[in-house]
């Protein structure tokens, strides 16, 4: 008997696809008149929670991300899919965009996704790999939980970027490693180290 591809396997897999199905939820209560203040409450902490990450990079680089470049490893909203309608990415990339910086991305799957939302843009480089977001990039940021993504050559990111920094929206790395290697290393619910 094969499993059911649609069926999360991980509470993680879960949660990536709740956004759009308390979206939908709230739309469907609203078209019968039912206020539901819960659904509503949920779907804003989801859309605060999209910010995270810009802000993160905000504090690291003191508000002043014009002219910065950052590597984006990670389109879709979750893995082995390149549907983009409820992912972070996208609220990311405009927030970057909005402040004055460049985006470098890279998915696996999401790349024609987001050459068909964004189109051609000077902000936007479409990598055809995660190495070669990299280049030129101030500080990685990942945003899908991609398989290739978890065991990364961290010597090679910390040698590439001009600043070695990551910004790693799906807790993927061990933050011990990363301060051992000399990269400071910010994730979603955990301490970050102090700056040296």
């Amino acid at each position: 008997m094969k499993a059911d591809q649609a069926v999360p396997k991980t509470i993680d897999e879960y949660i990536a696809g709740f956004p759009k199905d308390v979206q939908a939820l709230e739309r469907t209560a609203n078209e019968v008149g039912y206020k539901a203040e819960l659904l509503s409450a949920v779907e804003a902490v989801n859309l605060r929670q999209k910010r995270v990450l810009f802000e993160k990079i905000q504090a690291e680089f003191g508000n002043d991300l014009k002219g910065r470049t950052f590597a984006l490893w990670g389109l879709a909203f979750k893995p082995n899919t390149d549907d983009m309608r409820a992912a972070s990415s996208r609220v990311l990339m405009e927030l970057l965009w909005a402040a004055g910086a460049q985006v470098q991305a890279h998915d696996p799957v999401a790349m024609n996704e987001a050459r068909r939302i964004y189109g051609e843009r000077a902000d936007l480089k479409l990598c055809p790999n995660a190495q070669s977001a990299l280049d030129g990039a101030d500080a990685l940021v990942v945003v899908t939980e991609w398989t290739n993504f978890r065991s990364p050559d961290f010597e090679l990111i910390r040698n590439t970027l001009k600043q070695p920094v990551i910004f790693d929206g799906r807790n993927l790395y061990d933050p011990a490693l990363l301060a051992n290697l000399g990269i400071r290393y910010y994730s979603i619910g955990r301490q970050t180290p102090p700056k040296k």
